[in-house]
């Protein structure tokens, strides 16, 4: 196995609402864990790399430890909580100036065996409230306690230096690394293309079962209560293909419903953060629940991707279990092109997350996609192609639809941007643009992706958007 710089892992814990998150966001200086007043909004645990001082670490923030009044999802996020401690160089409890309960008190023996990894922190004492009572804490054995204020900054530069001072010996050599999905460590340093792929679609359409599949790990909790998934969850494994190593990202983002049944604020916040992954991916694979078919909010999902100029797959997901009859798959993706319209180059791929079926074929379409998102084409080239489009398929020629597109240029790569000057732009009609479109996509290589076509008269003057 390939030596490699270990990243210290620092993890966040204690009980629901102690403010795990806001000292997440405060460390990271960045808000990507969502904070609400609401108990247990964190589940999955979510990670950032971070830096303190110049020191590169990777912090964790996990749901919360609770006892009293559990349900099925409370007992996942506790399992979920433990097993991400044995993975922690360094844990940071969390406890609540404000009272300490027999959850708190029940936590601290689990955390017993790990005391030589234990960091303590009061949390809440800002300017000084409630610090004669926070310092009882040390009544449970600990030597040191840092009584802070996550959302106010108090005393987080002292919980930093404890952290710098607890990890110095961490950092060293080690093997651990991301997942190699279907080849051997010999090639992990020869990944050079890095490709980051959003997971979106409708809640329990199977997005964090295709995440804990690709990553080998089981990062994303899987339930079947919809909306399991609250904050974006990254992950990442290396993947080879026709001898060249890919690194993917994997965003397991929440569930997007119709805005008029999205009633709480937590959830409100899950779907704004799983749409604005898609401005920090390179291709969106909209999860299709095949049983349910496809929906107007699948539809919605797409356009914002396309808008945006991302790859998109559209996978069926759970088509293991849909009727294996003849030219079944050719049905389905027919009704999907009808309903999906100007969104034909748009790959359609049955699979099913739970048993690992056509997630080859997923990851060897992203890598050709991701290909084309990243295509230049020279000007002259562009250009030869121009001319040779216009004299298969001329302009019109009358005097109120006459015009000429005289020359092209590539504004972009991911996303695939182009600019036509023309003369007389407003005459140019939208099938004469469409056709110019299909053009480039079939003959200079982007027929899996969206482009995006600007139309000028001339550099600075009218513009039109297609």
């Amino acid at each position: 196995m390939g030596t490699e710089l270990k990243i210290p892992i620092v993890v966040l814990v204690g009980r629901p609402n102690v403010g795990k998150s806001t000292l997440f966001n405060r460390l990271l200086r960045k808000r990507k864990a969502i904070t609400d007043p609401t108990p247990g909004v964190t589940r999955d645990p979510i990670e950032a790399d971070c830096l303190i001082n110049e020191k590169p670490l990777r912090l964790i923030d996990t749901g919360g430890y609770k006892l009293a009044d559990c349900d099925e999802m409370d007992r996942l996020v506790v399992a979920k909580t433990l097993e991400t401690i044995k993975r922690a160089d360094l844990i940071v409890l969390l406890l609540d100036a404000d009272d300490i309960t027999s959850e708190d008190e029940e936590f601290i023996e689990r955390l017993r065996p790990y005391r030589d990894r234990l960091i303590v922190a009061v949390n809440k004492t800002e300017g000084g409230r409630k610090q004669a009572d926070a310092w009882n804490v040390l009544s449970y054995g600990f030597d040191k306690i840092f009584l802070i204020s996550a959302e106010h900054g108090d005393n987080i530069g002292e919980l930093q230096q404890e952290i710098l001072e607890r990890l110095k010996n961490e950092g060293q050599s080690s093997s651990n690394s991301c997942r190699l999905h279907g080849d051997n460590d010999g090639d992990r340093d020869r990944a050079q293309i890095s490709i980051r792929i959003a997971l979106l679609g409708k809640p329990n359409t199977g997005k964090s079962t295709l995440s804990n599949r690709l990553t080998a790990t089981d990062a994303s909790i899987v339930s079947s209560v919809p909306g399991t998934t609250r904050d974006t969850i990254e992950g990442t494994f290396r993947w080879k293909n026709g001898g060249q190593t890919y690194d993917f990202t994997i965003l397991d983002t929440a569930g997007i419903r119709r805005k008029t049944k999205v009633t709480e604020n937590i959830e409100y916040y899950s779907v704004n953060r799983a749409i604005k992954t898609i401005n920090d991916t390179d291709i969106v694979v909209l999860m299709i629940d095949a049983e349910e078919g496809l929906t107007d909010q699948d539809k919605k999902i797409a356009a914002l991707a396309h808008d945006k100029g991302r790859g998109i797959i559209l996978a069926l997901n759970k088509w293991d279990i849909m009727p294996q009859q003849k030219n079944s798959f050719n049905t389905v993706s027919d009704r999907i092109r009808f309903l999906f319209g100007q969104m034909e180059y748009a790959p359609i791929i049955p699979i099913s997350a739970k048993k690992g079926t056509g997630i080859d074929k997923l990851l060897d379409t992203a890598v050709k996609m991701y290909e084309q998102l990243n295509t230049s084409i020279t000007t002259s080239q562009l250009n030869q192609a121009l001319e040779r489009w216009m004299i298969e398929y001329p302009p019109p020629s009358g005097p109120q639809t006459r015009f000429k597109v005289k020359y092209a240029v590539q504004k972009s790569a991911n996303p695939v941007h182009f600019i036509l000057f023309a003369s007389r732009t407003k005459a140019v009609n939208n099938s004469y643009i469409s056709y110019l479109r299909n053009k480039i996509r079939k003959e200079l290589g982007f027929s899996l992706i969206p482009i995006h076509i600007d139309l000028k008269s001339s550099p600075g003057k009218e513009r039109k958007n297609l």
